[in-house]
């Protein structure tokens, strides 16, 4: 009876050693829904979410997100919350606007005279400047309009439900 408790404990030691855990440089795939704190989903790779949350693209593909842990591909919070999880394990990322998308800078929205544009601006409309930041339009006057360059999730606490798919190191 004693060999068999032994014998237990020593295989479920073994199994604990030889589970992997997700660490930088690694290559993993996670499916995700994205929601800001009040529960608005914004993104998600899972096609269901999608429908549900009434973003649902149709010429998106819907499938797990595929990146290298730690090679700054993905937004900081997002990066270092996988590290340490197993495959398909599910966790939530509660990320604050410093490790996502930075605070909202009030001086990145800028007023512009309407007539220092060739076209009629439009709120949502999408610009893009010479040194390759890109606006939207978010207020529109007679006589000026608003460019906001900050992320459309600047400022915004991002909380992320994160199922690891796959992995390789």
């Amino acid at each position: 009876m004693f060999s068999f408790v032994l014998l237990i404990f020593m295989v479920e030691d073994m199994t604990k050693d030889t589970i992997k855990r997700i660490e930088n440089g690694d290559t993993i795939s996670v499916n995700y829904i994205g929601r800001l704190e009040d529960g608005t989903v914004f993104d998600t790779s899972i096609k269901e979410a999608a429908i549900e949350a009434g973003i649902y693209n149709q010429m998106r593909d819907y499938k797990p997100l595929t990146f290298t842990v730690g090679a700054g591909q993905m937004i900081k919070g997002f990066d270092e919350g996988v590290v340490g999880m197993q495959i398909g394990e599910e966790k939530t990322l509660t990320i604050p606007p410093e490790e996502a998308y930075g605070e909202y800078r009030e001086e990145l929205a800028r007023k512009v005279p309407v007539d220092a544009v060739d076209f009629t601006p439009e709120v949502g409309m999408r610009l893009g400047t010479d040194n390759g930041l890109i606006g939207t339009i978010t207020e529109v006057g007679e006589s000026s309009f608003v460019v906001n360059f900050n992320h459309a999730l600047a400022g915004k606490t991002l909380v992320f439900l994160v199922s690891t798919v796959s992995v390789e190191e």
